[in-house]
């Protein structure tokens, strides 16, 4: 049975949080990837003000190879990173189990949600991490059939407030009642990110209910 972990982790505790740690960006998002090498971390979505100084700030960093930025919006930009040969303690635990990242995202500390195939992987984890002097901090954990638990869909802060708000707001229905500029309004975004919020979440959503389940 798989099981899910959510758990936050301080910066200097993994290498990405390390490179990122003194950078000014609002908000951090990691593109979920299924682990398959150390490069479990290549994609990474940075939000906020001073996105030129973090470009610096990463291509300065002696873990990293080279940095591409792939797009951008007004206020955000994905970037994928080839890391160089440091050790990164936190993803080898991750890969060694075999767990798959749900979610990462940094604003005070970093936030992880991550999926083990089975109650043992997670053990091996939680030995992996003591092993290492890895400290984490588990806030929830919750196997997949569990009754009681709502379905999250992997859906980031900002997809689940531009999702809830664009539905109460009758975006979905017929005619619409409101527009994507109307929903970024209410909850401080601009009409771009609140479309990419939109698309990505909806198909998060429909994924994880038509396919998966």
């Amino acid at each position: 049975m798989s099981v899910v972990a959510e758990f936050t982790i301080d910066a200097d505790e993994f290498l990405l949080g390390q490179i990122f740690s003194q950078d000014s960006v609002a908000h951090l998002e990691l593109e979920c990837v299924v682990p398959a090498s150390r490069q479990i971390m290549p994609y990474v979505w940075i939000y906020g003000n001073g996105l030129d100084q973090t470009e610096s700030s990463i291509r300065d960093s002696e873990q990293v190879e080279t940095l591409t930025k792939l797009d951008q919006t007004d206020d955000s930009a994905l970037y994928r990173i080839e890391w160089g040969d440091e050790q990164e303690g936190l993803i080898d635990g991750i890969i060694e189990t075999n767990a798959t990242i749900l979610e990462a995202r940094r604003k005070e500390k970093w936030f992880f949600r991550i999926r083990f195939d089975s109650h043992r992987q997670l053990t091996a984890f939680n030995t992996f991490c003591r092993r290492h002097s890895i400290s984490v901090k588990l806030h929830n954990l919750y196997s997949l059939t569990d009754s009681g638990t709502p379905p999250k869909f992997e859906l980031t802060d900002s997809q689940r407030e531009t999702l809830f708000q664009a539905v109460r707001d009758g975006y979905f229905e017929v005619p619409r009642r409101t527009t994507l500029g109307e929903v970024g309004d209410k909850i401080g975004i601009t009409e771009q990110t609140a479309s990419e919020n939109l698309r990505r979440g909806a198909n998060k959503v429909l994924k994880n209910v038509l396919l998966e389940r």
